[in-house]
């Protein structure tokens, strides 16, 4: 049992290392807010467009970025969650509450 948790730990290491390789991407507003992050919810880059950029529009452009980064945020935890489950797939029993199974 010791073996398959050591395992199973080498595993999640080398799996939240790849979720730095993988993007994903959450936009708002149609498309003019777009947010890029890593799967490991580090943000890489913010697309606003140019017609948001103005002092009457702030109020908006602040709601949309809210929303493109919290689907990016969702999106990156999906992802995460997959991988880890995939990565861990038959290691260990499905035990309620650990999200593994």
């Amino acid at each position: 049992m010791f073996g398959k948790i050591t395992e199973m730990k080498e595993k999640m290491e080398t799996v939240k290392k790849g979720l730095d390789q993988i993007d994903v991407s959450g936009e708002a507003g149609e498309g003019k807010i777009k947010i890029t992050m890593t799967a490991n919810k580090k943000t890489k880059s913010v697309d606003i467009d140019p017609s948001l950029i103005a002092a009457d529009k702030a109020e908006e452009l602040e709601d949309l970025l809210i929303v493109a980064i919290n689907r990016a945020v969702e999106a990156a935890e999906t992802r995460a969650q997959d991988e880890i489950q995939s990565a861990t797939k038959g290691m260990l029993p499905n035990i309620p509450g650990l999200g593994l199974g």
